[in-house]
């Protein structure tokens, strides 16, 4: 396996941290400095090399979230959707559920897919009510104000993301988060960017409710808008592992406000070890999502450095993305040979351009898809497709590791089929008890 010098790791890490500002993590207590004298230590300590705590802390991505362009019908309900515009004189809250902790967070917010500029009119962070994910409601005395560069408010130029300064906030590993934005005039498009597959519930509700505890009458919706990440000021040892998926990577039939996709419960095992604990989880994944062509959001090659190799503290990346591509293709065998063959040739794209940054690369083996009535087809072509992939993987030496899924969750009487009790009907997705599956099939020796 390959393993970074101390002093490529931190050039690296100077290096993302130059070119992206990005986000992070959640606790439960709050220190007492004002936010502006937060942010100024925040800032003095991440940019002086000489500062005290320069050796000892740094900022590292804890939680993020794919940008997408949001289709129509995964835009915010009505009325907060109209022609032209959206959100406008609106409060939006929404909860995250970070990985690692960390000392002080701050928060991305993107613009990568909208149509116009986004105006965020102010912006708060705190602990929803009991911890819970979901919720619209939040602990009383826990809301921060955010702040950008100083200033209350923020316009985000499309395409471009805007990071918040510092907030000083102690945040434990595992926690939720509560993110609440305000935007008088709204969006003025319907191009808006979101991550529609949070399989956790967001609240909307008209007028200025930043710093309100609950937002009674607000309307629900399973959407994430706009924010893409959060960043913890952490131990100099925390590092982050960043997932490229597909829908089995975001989590469907995983459990609304249960954060159980196999991300999730693999960071939960990864807690339970002393050796791990400060290995923070990015999942960028996207249902639909393909590798070589853009499908729901922008293919992995097109999207590796922005999802991959701008995002702070990585160390490791996990590749397990292609069954899209496959089940996508002509059910023919010479459509299904060159899929494959082009998949393995992004493969090694991938890992060249990630060892170039000095980050390790494991893949994960494709799982099967008999029985499922979009993919599967009679003459076999594409499981024979998925069966040369997963060969490749894990003969060809060119990943740093295998992580076999496959093995973990097939039917070991029909290995063309996913076993019938980890499936949540479709013969395509796991349920969350297939999930667990996952998250236990990654080595432990892979991360110490």
């Amino acid at each position: 396996m390959r393993r970074r010098s101390s002093l490529t790791s931190l050039l690296t890490a100077g290096a993302l941290a130059a070119t992206v500002l990005v986000t992070s993590q959640a606790t439960g207590a709050l220190d007492n400095a004002a936010p502006g004298a937060g942010d100024r230590a925040g800032t003095h300590a991440s940019a002086t090399p000489a500062a005290s705590k320069r050796a000892a802390r740094h900022w590292v991505n804890t939680w993020t979230s794919m940008p997408q362009l949001t289709e129509p019908h995964n835009m915010p309900p009505a009325p907060f959707t109209e022609e032209g515009l959206v959100m406008e004189d609106t409060t939006l809250r929404q909860t995250v559920r970070v990985t690692v902790g960390g000392d002080k967070v701050r928060l991305r917010f993107s613009n990568a897919f909208g149509g116009a500029d986004l105006p965020i009119t102010a912006a708060s962070v705190a602990f929803p009510e009991d911890g819970r994910a979901g919720t619209d409601a939040i602990r009383p005395g826990t809301s921060r104000p955010l702040t950008f560069s100083g200033r209350p408010s923020a316009l985000v130029p499309v395409g471009a993301q805007v990071v918040s300064d510092p907030v000083d906030m102690k945040v434990a590993a595992g926690a939720n988060l509560a993110v609440t934005l305000y935007l008088a005039d709204g969006q003025a498009s319907n191009d808006i960017t979101s991550h529609p597959g949070s399989r956790t519930t967001s609240h909307l509700l008209r007028g200025d409710h930043v710093a309100a505890e609950d937002l009674p009458g607000a309307t629900a919706t399973d959407h994430w808008y706009f924010l893409s990440g959060v960043e913890t000021w952490s131990a100099r040892s925390t590092r982050a592992v960043t997932v490229l998926g597909d829908s089995l990577t975001d989590g469907r039939g995983s459990t609304t406000n249960g954060n159980d996709r196999w991300t999730d419960q693999w960071f939960d095992r990864l807690q339970t070890r002393r050796g791990t604990a400060r290995l923070a989880v990015l999942n960028q994944a996207a249902g639909g999502n393909r590798v070589l062509n853009d499908g729901l959001g922008p293919n992995v090659l097109a999207r590796l450095d922005r999802d991959v190799l701008a995002q702070t503290g990585v160390e490791s990346l996990i590749v397990f993305e292609g069954v899209n591509d496959i089940g996508t293709a002509a059910a023919t065998e010479a459509a299904q040979k060159r899929v494959a063959a082009d998949l393995i040739a992004a493969y090694e794209q991938i890992v060249t351009r990630a060892h170039a940054h000095g980050i390790e690369v494991h893949g994960a083996t494709l799982l099967p898809f008999g029985g499922n009535e979009m993919y599967d087809d009679p003459a076999g072509y594409r499981e024979r497709a998925r069966q040369t992939v997963n060969e490749w993987i894990r003969t060809s030496g060119r990943f740093d590791s295998v992580i076999d899924f496959d093995r973990a969750v097939r039917d070991p009487a029909d290995p063309g089929r996913l076993h019938p009790g980890l499936h949540d009907g479709d013969w395509l997705h796991l349920n969350p008890a297939g999930y667990g599956r996952l998250a236990a099939a990654v080595p432990a020796r892979l991360f110490r």
